[in-house]
């Protein structure tokens, strides 16, 4: 059989049970995409990342049960935790490469902090479905990698009743759903029912959208975000320049290995 380790981390969150669970593979050698796919699938969690070396960094992948993706926080700061404290890395960052370019993942303070890309959203149409999917009018409709939506408060975001079959239809990853906050700058929440996952509970690289809008809307560069998900997540949030930091806990939950048939 051949072993692959994993871990299960859960991010953006100081207690387990909270924040996002995300499956951390790391490999030798790439596995072919259809098995890291299988594995994704199997883990039925939103993210699996896996991770080669690459002499003193790393390359990184993310899979949804059904689908790869380009960016993902929540399993990025993951993997970041995995290598530094349960792979015996002296330094305290990791740079991973991906297809967002570098992303780089600081230990600072307790908690670690992610340089993402800043992805700015531009006003959009409403597309046919968006508001049926949503279940309520927004104030504003903008797009970025994917569509944000802006309500007035914090309660009309998290009172939201998605249809999901409507949301799935949709040329998108996923469904930001934002308002200010009440014990935070800005809450959210996000759907991604086309790529298997319904809702998120804490979306790193939809942060990346969020901190330049609220940056420009509350004339603050950092800010403190909720995710106001079942499990709920917490992110501290920075514009630097063209790039983001998001900042968040994580909490070690399993680990283990996964056993494969050997490939002919």
């Amino acid at each position: 059989m051949q072993r692959i380790p994993i871990y299960q981390i859960d991010a953006f969150t100081r207690k387990v049970f909270g924040g996002n669970p995300a499956a951390v593979c790391p490999l030798e050698e790439w596995l072919p995409e259809a098995v890291m796919q299988a594995i994704a699938a199997e883990n039925n969690l939103a993210e699996t990342a896996f991770f080669v070396p690459r002499g003193r960094e790393f390359e990184i992948r993310w899979f949804t049960p059904e689908v790869e993706v380009d960016l993902c926080g929540h399993a990025t700061l993951a993997a970041a935790y995995v290598i530094l404290n349960e792979l015996g890395s002296p330094n305290n960052y990791v740079h991973f490469h991906s297809q967002s370019g570098l992303l780089k993942v600081y230990r600072k303070h307790d908690y670690l902090e992610l340089d993402f890309p800043s992805r700015p959203p531009q006003p959009a149409e409403y597309p046919p479905g968006l508001i049926a999917g949503l279940g309520a009018m927004p104030q504003h409709i903008l797009r970025s990698r994917d569509y944000v939506c802006v309500y007035e408060t914090a309660e009309e975001v998290a009172a939201l009743e998605p249809r999901f079959e409507e949301l799935a239809k949709l040329d998108v990853l996923g469904i930001i759903a934002t308002a200010p906050g009440t014990d935070a700058d800005f809450v959210s929440r996000f759907f991604a029912p086309g790529a298997g996952v319904n809702e998120d509970p804490v979306t790193g690289s939809a942060h990346s959208t969020l901190i330049p809008y609220w940056a420009e809307r509350l004339g603050k560069q950092k800010m403190f975000a909720r995710q106001i998900s079942k499990r709920g997540g917490e992110l501290f949030c920075e514009l630097h320049g063209e790039r983001v930091r998001i900042g968040g806990y994580a909490v070690p939950y399993l680990k283990g290995e996964i056993l494969l048939p050997k490939s002919d």
